[in-house]
């Protein structure tokens, strides 16, 4: 009898089981089941109901353990490869538009290829087992569905069966998902989702019934949890977080991060639901309130290499922490100094040396003479303006450019490299250095453009001399040593050495912008205050 409880038990979830329980234990009263065995029925149904009642855990907050995908070559690679312009640039200009009335809704959502940190959830009843990315930089919830007839992805992944679930709830919605180099498309449905000992109920959530990308296929995921605001949710659906909140089912308005960055450690971290976890951080946390609702966006100060500003948000940048990638994504201005730094191979590009050598001079005169960085390019007749904007705001790289209307590639090269080429001047200008000097700088930082595969290699053997990166948060230094930003992958003579910087140029209004992800989030634990509407950063115990 005791290995029919045990086994039922074990078959459906821990609430479904205690009705189930209860029944068999009625059923017996009047058979020949013995008074022993009837008592042993009756205390494990009080068990299963008491233990229902219970919070998670003592300190009533809910633990996701975090599984940790080894970095390897060809996936950092092939992460790289499909860019997140489709996310926070191009593909996110559409995200404040109205998708209700849409019959297929659309947004923006960058490769998780990259991404190296998942955890386990279940949809229906009884659960069906899915590992997700935790994902803040995004707000839906997706997984494969079992009406994937056609993807690669799908087969090699757990798909969600709707026939197999009681609390299935149909609803049909199409929607397509956009993201790098493809998209995915599916219907959205309801069910209940369980994460950790909770139970969100009717949660809505899309099937996806097409992936046509092949990083879906190699990646350790099934899906993706979004943990961002309802905002920049498809079709407005309302997001896993908001739900869990709604139902009360978390004690307070908040949830944490901490990220194991230790290489041979066997738990890759932990995702609190409801608090934070002491053991997880040292000292205070620092706060600095959320700027903008959508991405979990804040204002961040002074960027320093080694302890040199690099005056490039002096006035402040808009920052998103999004858990969902593995790396650092800045503006190319910036990641082409850090690159120069900390020497990593890039390459060479002839419209900004040209820009130097033409009109560096010029460049150098209408700064001190006081003419506003923002107007130098189009005075000396490199960009043309459109309105208020220069043609080069919806410019993502300088080697990586589209034909816009009315303007030639070459021209938007030539332009934006002009741009970059005030920055880098301005900011020198404030080091008091030579013209001769900062002009030979520049030029030196033309030969150290970030790769558009980002493919950044570093010599592993020059970690130690090479600088700090600080972030300025909340008036605050967060600092990243070499160790903490370089990326290691394979053993012994086969070690590569990657830079966690890439370029990311998101044009305004929403950019400048730095994503700063797990390679931050690892050092610095994290806290996401929804009820505050804030962020709080510590150092990662």
């Amino acid at each position: 009898l005791f290995l029919i409880l045990r086994t039922l038990f074990r078959l459906s979830s821990f609430r479904q089981n205690l009705h189930l329980l209860c029944k068999l234990s009625s059923a017996h009263q009047g058979n020949s089941l013995n008074m022993g065995h009837r008592y042993l029925v009756a205390a494990f149904c009080l068990w299963v109901l008491t233990s229902s009642l219970l919070p998670a855990s003592s300190d009533g907050l809910v633990r996701i353990g975090l599984k940790k995908r080894h970095l390897d070559l060809h996936s950092a690679k092939a992460a790289r490869i499909a860019r997140m312009e489709g996310k926070y640039g191009k593909g996110a200009k559409d995200m404040n538009h109205d998708l209700g009335d849409s019959d297929a809704d659309i947004v923006a959502l960058k490769n998780y290829l990259d991404a190296q940190y998942y955890g386990e959830i279940g949809i229906g009843s009884p659960p069906q087992k899915f590992t997700v990315i935790f994902d803040t930089g995004s707000s839906n919830l997706w997984v494969p569905s079992s009406k994937c007839y056609f993807s690669i992805a799908c087969l090699f992944h757990s798909k969600y069966k709707a026939s197999q679930s009681s609390t299935y709830t149909k609803n049909g919605k199409s929607c397509e998902i956009h993201y790098g180099s493809g998209s995915i498309s599916g219907f959205f449905s309801q069910d209940n989702v369980e994460v950790g000992d909770l139970v969100v109920k009717d949660q809505t959530f899309i099937e996806a019934t097409r992936e046509g990308s092949i990083s879906f296929v190699l990646a350790k995921f099934d899906g993706i949890l979004g943990l961002g605001f309802q905002e920049i949710s498809v079709g407005n659906a309302v997001p896993v977080w908001y739900n869990m909140v709604e139902q009360g089912l978390v004690k307070e308005e908040v949830f944490s991060f901490w990220l194991n960055r230790d290489p041979e450690a066997k738990e890759g971290g932990e995702l609190v639901f409801g608090g934070v976890d002491p053991k997880h951080f040292k000292g205070m946390h620092t706060y600095v309130p959320v700027t903008q609702k959508g991405y979990w966006e804040f204002e961040m100060g002074d960027f320093l290499i080694g302890n040199v500003s690099t005056g490039f948000c002096e006035g402040g940048c808009a920052a998103i922490v999004d858990s969902g990638t593995s790396l650092l994504a800045g503006p190319t201005t910036i990641v082409t100094e850090i690159n120069h730094a900390i020497g990593a191979e890039g390459i060479v590009s002839i419209e900004c040396k040209d820009i130097v050598s033409q009109y560096g001079d010029m460049i150098w005169e209408l700064l001190v003479s006081g003419v506003q960085p923002d107007k130098v390019c189009a005075q000396i007749g490199v960009c043309f303006f459109n309105g208020a904007e220069s043609v080069s705001g919806n410019i993502e790289t300088v080697v990586e450019k589209e034909n816009k209307e009315g303007i030639s590639a070459g021209e938007d090269a030539i332009c934006t490299a002009c741009e970059m080429a005030v920055v880098w001047i301005q900011n020198q200008l404030k080091q008091e250095e030579t013209k001769e000097k900062v002009l030979n700088y520049v030029n030196q930082l033309c030969e150290s453009l970030p790769s558009p595969m980002g493919e950044s290699v570093i010599d592993c053997n020059s970690l130690s001399s090479m600088p700090n990166i600080t972030f300025t948060i909340g008036s605050k230094a967060f600092t990243l040593t070499s160790e903490q930003y370089i990326l290691k992958t394979g053993e012994g003579i086969a070690t590569v050495c990657l830079s966690g910087f890439i370029a990311l140029d998101v044009p305004p209004p929403r950019g400048p912008l730095w994503i700063l992800g797990d390679v931050f989030m690892g050092v610095y634990h994290t806290v996401f205050d929804y009820g505050n509407l804030q962020l709080g950063f510590a150092e990662a115990a």
